[in-house]
C-alpha cells in the first residue's frame, strides 16, 4: 500500500524508476514492432502514398519532353526501402501507445495543473503539426516541378529512392514544426515570459523571420511556395498574438493597477508606489529605537543612584577617639643601680 502511494505521488527510489522505465520502453517497443508488421503488410499502399507527389511530377515532366525516373541503385536497396517504410509506419501507427507510455512515466512527477497544461499542449499541437504535414504534402509536387524545370535538354533525371524519401520527410517535418511556432508563442505568454504588447511592437521582425524561415524551408525559392508556407504561419502567429493580448487583459484584471509592469521595457526598472510608506516606516522604527535607548539610559541612571547610599555608613566612635590612648603609669625601674664611690663620699 505504501509503495502504491509513493508511485501515485511520484516519490519512488531510483531502482523503481528504472524498473518502470524498462517496463514502459518494453511496451512501447512491442507496439512499434506490431506497427512495423502492419507497415510491412501494407507496404505497397504506403509506398504509393509516399511516391504520389513524385509521380505527379513525372507525368508533368513527360508532357514537357523531360525524363524523370525514380530508381533504386543498389542490390539490397529494395529490402532496405521496405524496412524503412515499415519502420516509419510502425512509429506513426503506434504513436498513441508509446506516447501514452511516456505520459504515464512522466505524469507521477507533475502537479495537477501541469498535467492539464501538458494535455492542452498535446491537444493543440497534434492538429497543428498534422496541418503542416498536409500542407507540405500538397506543396511538394509544385516545388519539385519547378526544380526539375532547370534540367538541361537531353539530360535524364534519375533520382534514387532513398534521397527522395529523405527530401520528402525533411520537408514535411519542417512544415509541421513551423506550424508549432505560434503555439510556442502562446506558451511563453502564459508562462509570463512574453506579453502581447511586446509581440505587437515586434511585428516587423516577426514578418521578416517568418519569410526567412519559409524561404529556407521550402524546396524551391519561388514566391508561390514561399507564400504557401509563410501565409498560414503568419495567420497562426496573428491568432497567437490575439490570444496573448486577451490573456494579458485577463491577467491585468486579477492584479492591482500598481502591480502591472507589463508595459515596461526590459531595460526599465519598475517604480515602487509604496516607497514613501516604507520611508515613513523606517523613520518610525528609528524613533522607536531612539526612545528605547533613552529609556535604557534613564534606567541605568536610576540604578546608579540606587547603588550610591545617600547616608554614608560612618562609625562616629571609630572616626573620632575623644580619649587618647595614654599609658597612665610609666614603666619605672624599682631598683636603681648605685655606684659604690658615691657611698664613700
Amino acid at each position: 500500500m505504501a509503495g502504491e502511494k509513493q508511485v501515485k505521488s511520484g516519490a519512488m527510489p531510483l531502482t523503481d524508476h528504472l524498473r518502470e522505465l524498462r517496463t514502459r520502453l518494453l511496451k512501447a517497443g512491442i507496439a512499434i514492432a506490431l506497427g512495423m508488421v502492419v507497415g510491412w503488410i501494407y507496404y505497397p499502399q504506403l509506398f504509393g502514398w509516399l511516391s504520389a507527389p513524385f509521380e505527379s511530377v513525372v507525368e508533368q515532366a513527360r508532357a514537357n519532353g523531360q525524363t524523370v525516373i525514380l530508381a533504386l541503385t543498389g542490390v539490397a536497396d529494395p529490402f532496405v526501402l521496405q524496412m524503412q517504410v515499415a519502420a516509419v509506419a510502425g512509429i506513426i501507427l503506434s504513436s498513441p501507445i508509446w506516447l501514452y507510455q511516456l505520459w504515464r512515466f512522466v505524469t507521477p512527477g507533475l502537479r495537477r495543473n501541469e498535467k492539464y497544461w501538458a494535455l492542452g499542449f498535446v491537444a493543440v499541437a497534434t492538429p497543428l503539426f498534422a496541418g503542416g504535414v498536409m500542407l507540405a504534402y500538397t506543396v511538394l509536387p509544385y516545388g519539385m516541378q519547378i526544380l526539375f524545370g532547370f534540367t538541361p535538354a537531353g539530360v535524364e533525371n534519375i533520382v534514387s529512392v532513398d534521397r527522395y524519401l529523405s527530401f520528402f520527410i525533411r520537408t514535411i517535418l519542417v512544415f509541421g514544426v513551423g506550424f508549432l511556432a505560434p503555439l510556442m508563442i502562446v506558451l511563453l505568454n502564459f508562462a509570463g515570459m512574453l506579453t502581447g504588447a511586446r509581440l505587437v511592437s515586434w511585428w516587423r521582425w516577426i514578418i521578416f523571420i517568418v519569410f526567412i524561415f519559409a524561404a529556407v524551408a521550402t524546396p524551391t525559392g519561388d514566391p508561390i511556395n514561399l507564400l504557401l508556407l509563410a501565409g498560414p504561419i503568419l495567420v497562426l502567429v496573428i491568432i497567437a498574438i490575439l490570444v496573448s493580448l486577451a490573456n494579458d487583459r485577463r491577467r491585468a484584471k486579477r492584479r492591482p493597477k500598481d502591480e502591472d509592469f507589463s508595459e515596461l521595457n526590459d531595460d526599465e526598472a519598475s517604480t515602487i508606489d509604496g516607497l514613501d510608506e516604507l520611508s515613513s516606516i523606517d523613520e518610525v522604527d528609528a524613533v522607536d529605537e531612539l526612545d528605547a535607548v533613552d529609556e535604557l539610559d534613564a534606567v541605568d541612571e536610576l540604578d546608579a543612584v540606587d547603588e550610591l547610599d545617600p547616608i554614608a555608613e560612618i562609625d562616629p566612635v571609630d572616626a573620632l577617639d575623644p580619649v587618647a590612648e595614654i599609658d597612665p603609669v610609666a614603666p619605672v625601674d624599682p631598683v636603681a643601680p648605685v655606684d659604690p664611690g658615691d657611698l664613700k663620699s
